[in-house]
């Protein structure tokens, strides 16, 4: 089944805690995941709590990444959001892991916008030049036809 985009839930247990504190740390490891895997950065946001953890996005022009860290638990968690097919979100996942020295990553990947009705492979940019298709029933339609 086709989908616009894959969606990586990814759980990093047992991080070096020192490397999840530093806002400076996670964010220069995010943007570096977003370059490994052949992303294109747009933006990037973090934020450093008190007393501890991170949260922070990689806008990227394929979607986005995204971390939340406790250190006091030694954990991360990231979520990794990639459409098309140029992009390897597997190589984010081993460079975070690797930086945070997170030796069992537990990776779950969810298809993103699975279009009710549409057949075949599924771009995920539209150009201006093409129009909104009317035949692809949207999500109100699809459930009207179970019911």
């Amino acid at each position: 089944m086709y989908a616009l985009g894959r969606h990586l839930l990814v759980e990093l247990h047992g991080c070096h805690p020192d490397l999840l504190k530093k806002v400076d740390v996670v964010k220069d490891i995010l943007v570096g995941a977003a370059r490994a895997c052949g992303a294109t950065i747009v933006d990037v946001a973090f934020h450093e709590f008190n007393p501890f953890g991170v949260s922070g996005v990689v806008v990227i022009a394929e979607s986005h990444l995204s971390i939340h860290t406790w250190p006091e638990y030694r954990y991360a968690a990231v979520d990794i959001f990639t459409c098309g097919e140029v992009i390897k979100p597997e190589l984010a996942v081993t460079y975070i892991a690797s930086r945070f020295r997170c030796r069992a990553p537990s990776v779950v990947e969810m298809k993103r916008g699975m279009i009710p009705g549409a057949a075949g492979k599924l771009a995920h940019k539209v150009t201006t030049d093409e129009k909104f298709s009317d035949s692809t029933p949207d999500a109100a339609q699809e459930l009207s036809l179970v019911h």
